[in-house]
């Protein structure tokens, strides 16, 4: 079947079920964490938990310590396998414009007004999303085939005033790299490259030693 045949929502579904997630038997991880910033280096450990809550140790540095647990819990977050019923049942999807590179647009309604993806080769390579009270624009522009679904590995993102539309803070440039442990696909490294002013920002998550954890018995 072509995309031209498939409604706006099963061509939709068809990326939001190719995204990488975690089975509902994932144990969760430990992992030693150094965070760089600039010129800065912080060392820790870090643990997803089963439930999917994220844990900081050894690192004193309060600022440091939040910027951790932040890329912790969106690295779980975006792990989280929901079911497309569970996530979209109370939007609408239509057809917008398809791009020259492919990539077409998917207009939301119901209770994702204004939202708005791009699809391109079964994976969502634009998300616009109102969330928290801003929006934010992420494009991705390549990604790292599973066998399992696809995971990110370059995009950048932005956040604007729903309101105005003024744009709020640097735009970030995302760089994720992958490791296989166990059965699963975990963060290693990640870089974010954020320019404020005409002033470049570096960070870099480097996730080592990764071990999963012992499954609870039932």
């Amino acid at each position: 079947m072509t995309v031209a045949q498939l409604s706006a929502q099963e061509l939709f579904r068809a990326a939001y079920e190719n995204r990488y997630t975690w089975d509902k038997n994932f144990s969760g991880y430990t992992a030693d964490i150094t965070y760089k910033y600039d010129d800065q280096v912080f060392t820790g450990k870090v643990r997803i938990n089963p439930n999917l809550k994220a844990d900081v140790l050894d690192v004193n540095d309060e600022q440091a310590k939040q910027a951790i647990h932040n890329q912790a819990w969106e690295i779980a977050i975006h792990r989280v396998r929901r079911t497309f019923e569970e996530t979209h049942s109370a939007n609408t999807f239509s057809y917008g414009e398809t791009d020259t590179d492919g990539a077409v647009a998917i207009i939301l309604g119901g209770k994702g007004e204004g939202d708005r993806y791009k699809i391109r080769n079964n994976e969502v390579s634009l998300v616009h999303r109102h969330i928290h009270g801003v929006v934010v624009t992420i494009n991705t522009f390549s990604s790292h085939d599973t066998g399992e679904g696809y995971l990110s590995h370059r995009y950048d993102s932005v956040y604007h005033d729903p309101k105005t539309g003024e744009q709020k803070g640097g735009k970030s440039e995302f760089t994720d790299e992958y490791q296989k442990v166990g059965n699963y696909f975990i963060l290693n490294r990640r870089e974010i490259r954020t320019e404020v002013e005409g002033k470049l920002s570096i960070q870099e998550f480097v996730f080592s030693n990764i071990e999963l954890l012992e499954p609870v018995a039932a």
